[in-house]
């Protein structure tokens, strides 16, 4: 097992499998069809994206260095969280841009009953170390354990 620290950007507490892309993730082009097509497990829709596509992150520790893409990003963030399709929590090797931040924390304060914790600024080594499958467990303080 290996811990690494980030930054709590919405805070909780959660164990999931690992799901992890080393490319930007493109909120929109990723989520679009478990919102406006009723995949339940949200299967990565970015065709871009060979690490993720056809992957569910529904449930997902979903690993990531950082989002690109559509300014739309922060609404799908706080949409799939409305919707339950969401990532078990998002994890960032850099830190969070302010539309993937906002959808977080738009969630976290406006949806009930669901929690997607999102920590950032993990670093490149967290990358390099978690891979598809493993357990990762968030801590409240920021610490994500890798087993």
């Amino acid at each position: 097992m290996k811990q690494f620290q980030g930054r709590v950007i919405t805070p909780g507490e959660v164990t999931a499998p690992a799901v992890v892309t080393t490319e930007g993730f493109n909120t929109l082009a990723s989520l679009q069809m478990a919102l406006q097509f009723g995949d339940k497990e949200a299967k990565c829709g970015d065709q871009n994206n060979k690490e993720l596509h056809g992957k569910p992150l529904c449930g997902r520790a979903l690993c990531l260095p950082q989002t690109i893409g559509s300014t739309t990003g922060g609404l799908v963030l706080y949409c799939a969280c409305a919707m339950g399709r969401n990532p078990a929590c998002m994890l960032f090797a850099n830190p969070i841009d302010s539309l993937a931040a906002a959808g977080a924390v738009l969630a976290d304060v406006w949806v009930d009953g669901v929690a997607m914790p999102v920590v950032d600024s993990l670093g490149e080594e967290f990358l390099q170390y978690v891979k598809d499958g493993m357990t990762v467990t968030v801590k409240e303080n920021g610490v994500v354990e890798v087993e």
